[in-house]
């Protein structure tokens, strides 16, 4: 914004999924990453896989996936460098329409990741009634005002059931190098977070990656 800056999304997400214009609005971010990937790969530089999220509204669109496919091959991105991300939230109540929409999206190779895992009180039927291929910790479980070691058992405990089930980990939200070492100690196979990197406008990525190719 020219006058209050960066505006948190938790500002304007809510308000959009009161008006219903979410649904435009993840379909714009997402044409707006399978561009930037086309770029890179026209470029031949190095290219990360991008993850978008997507809210009910959007599964809840009967061509959903038909929408994402038409805007991938405009692009001609292979769905190798693409992440399908939706909350733990978006399940509860609809578990039998999210589990026809991911094998869908499996259908076409998308990898879907369940974002906010742990958050709900739903989160073990998650992991039996939908086909998720990775899980994204929720990092309120290490939260600084816990005086005890509940949280780190019970991350610990997530992390080892996911691997029985071949998934693997996300942690996000890491802030402090305590929290990656204790991660990484009992397996976690991905850290993001403030300690690593903020968010960066898309020209300050595009440099990290050029720079990497």
């Amino acid at each position: 914004h020219p006058e209050r800056g960066l505006i948190s999304p938790g500002v304007f997400i809510p308000i959009f999924e009161k008006n219903g214009f979410i649904a435009k609005l993840d379909l714009y971010v997402f044409e707006r990453v399978c561009e930037f990937i086309r770029k890179c790969l026209d470029e031949k530089m190095y290219v990360v896989p991008v993850s978008t999220n997507f809210s009910r509204h959007d599964l809840f669109q009967s061509d959903f996936v038909e929408k994402l496919e038409s805007i991938r091959t405009k692009y001609d991105v292979p769905v190798k460098y693409l992440r399908v991300e939706i909350t733990e939230s978006v399940v509860i109540g609809s578990s039998q329409l999210v589990n026809d929409v991911v094998k869908k999206l499996h259908h076409f190779g998308y990898i879907v990741q369940m974002d906010d895992f742990g958050s709900g009180y739903s989160s073990l039927n998650v992991l039996k009634d939908i086909e998720l291929d990775v899980i994204k910790l929720d990092m309120l479980f290490l939260a600084e005002k816990s005086n005890n070691n509940r949280g780190g058992t019970i991350l610990s405990s997530v992390v080892r059931m996911a691997k029985w089930l071949d998934m693997p980990v996300i942690a996000e939200g890491v802030e402090t190098i305590g929290q990656a070492d204790f991660l990484r100690s009992i397996g976690c196979d991905y850290i993001q977070g403030y300690f690593y990197s903020k968010p960066v406008p898309e020209t300050d990525f595009y440099e990290i990656l050029k720079g990497n190719s």
